[in-house]
């Protein structure tokens, strides 16, 4: 979630400095403060949030943080407080700052978050998306996460909320998704996700067609891949107690008319799709759903579990219709991986493959001349003129 909106208007006279400003607005911001000059210190503290000075000024403020949490939560103050601790958190240069002002705000926030009653739940998870892309913050919001109940985890509420309709109805909570996908980068949320008695990967998996919301789609995408880094769980997650891949295969579909044979190879919900299907429409998303069955493809295993679900034909009308070049290489990597011969003994896990020093230098230099190349491209086609269409006069 980028920076929210800024507001003005500033209690203090013009010419006080930032710091004394910062000083004043603390009795405003006290519960039982008059409500319109509450509202107006909140306003200011907003709009302080919108450039980088501000930002740092506020960062570490603890009596101010704690003043911007603690106002009632059914108040006008409130949301802009809280869009203006999604700005703070949105740059990662004050996150370290922020931790020290104030070590508790990431339990506070995901208190928020959770909170099926409140308010702003949406801006507060949307903070702790901006924050947990961090590792440091993100460890410090595990550490809040393993402080719930043990009956009950922290994990366990937050896919709960993320994957239940309604959970809140004054928020959708579309960035509980993010923030799970940067949960997930650490080895102690992956063992959660993967554990096989808790059923998690099945409960998300149909939000890779969440309709309303690319964050949410995309949070949820990059949980899923990150989870297929842990290779010995590829046989579970290919298999018929996850059934992950069509999941990930279906929102790259379009609306292809296969040959009877070719579609006989696919999966069922990949069948006879209608003809107005329409492949997943942001770019990102594409790229890491084709990043994810790659990765499922590092194992021998994998690999064949994949070619036999038909995946070859969903990713090769993928690549003919492709607009991005760099989903397009990703897409034909992973074509490669799929048609090209079998790795020989002792290289069939390609994660764990030691790439000799001269060789990952000369694939670095490779990657670097593709994407000059690939960047010359795209500059020729911003500079081409576009052509001349003739358009109706307006009436």
């Amino acid at each position: 979630m980028g920076e929210a909106g800024a507001g003005a208007g500033a209690p203090g006279g013009p010419e006080a400095s930032p710091e004394a400003e910062v000083v004043k607005l603390l009795p405003f911001l006290a519960p039982g403060a008059r409500a319109d000059l509450q509202a107006a210190a909140v306003r200011h503290v907003l709009a302080l949030t919108g450039c980088g000075p501000g930002r740092a000024l506020l960062a570490g403020q603890a009596a101010l943080l704690q003043a911007l949490m603690e106002l009632a939560p059914a108040s006008a103050p409130a949301r802009d407080a809280a869009r203006a601790l999604v700005n703070l958190a949105a740059d990662p240069g004050l996150h370290e700052t922020l931790l020290a002002a104030d070590p508790g705000l990431p339990a506070r926030l995901l208190g928020r978050a959770l909170d099926p009653q409140w308010p702003w739940a949406e801006e507060a998870a949307a903070a702790l998306a901006n924050l947990s892309r961090e590792p440091a913050p993100c460890a410090a919001l595990m550490a809040a996460l393993a402080a719930a109940e043990p009956a009950d985890s922290g994990l366990e509420r937050l896919v709960r909320a993320l994957c239940t309709p309604g959970y809140n109805a004054r928020a959708p909570l579309h960035y509980l998704a993010p923030l799970l996908s940067n949960l997930s980068q650490r080895p102690a949320a992956r063992a959660f996700l993967l554990d096989p008695d808790r059923c998690v990967v099945q409960r998300l998996l149909p939000l890779t067609q969440y309709p309303d919301s690319s964050v949410r789609r995309g949070g949820v995408v990059g949980t899923l891949r990150n989870c297929c880094f842990e290779h010995r769980h590829h046989e579970w997650l290919l298999g018929p107690e996850v059934d992950i891949l069509p999941f990930l295969l279906l929102p790259l579909a379009g609306p292809e008319d296969f040959s009877e044979e070719e579609m006989e190879r696919l999966p069922v919900d990949l069948q006879y799709l209608p003809p107005d299907k329409q492949r997943e429409p942001d770019a990102d998303i594409r790229k890491m759903l084709v990043e994810a069955i790659m990765l499922l493809t590092a194992t021998a295993p994998g690999r064949q579990q994949v070619r036999d679900q038909g995946a070859y034909l969903i990713l090769r009308e993928l690549h003919s219709w492709e607009p991005e070049p760099d989903v397009r290489t990703a897409c034909e990597k992973l074509i490669q991986v799929l048609i090209g011969d079998e790795p020989e003994r002792g290289m069939e896990n390609l994660l764990e493959v030691q790439v000799p020093e001269d060789v990952e230098q000369q694939l670095q230099q490779l990657d670097c001349r593709e994407q000059e190349q690939l960047e010359q491209e795209q500059l020729e086609r911003e500079l081409a003129p576009e052509p001349w269409v003739e358009r109706a006069t307006p009436t």
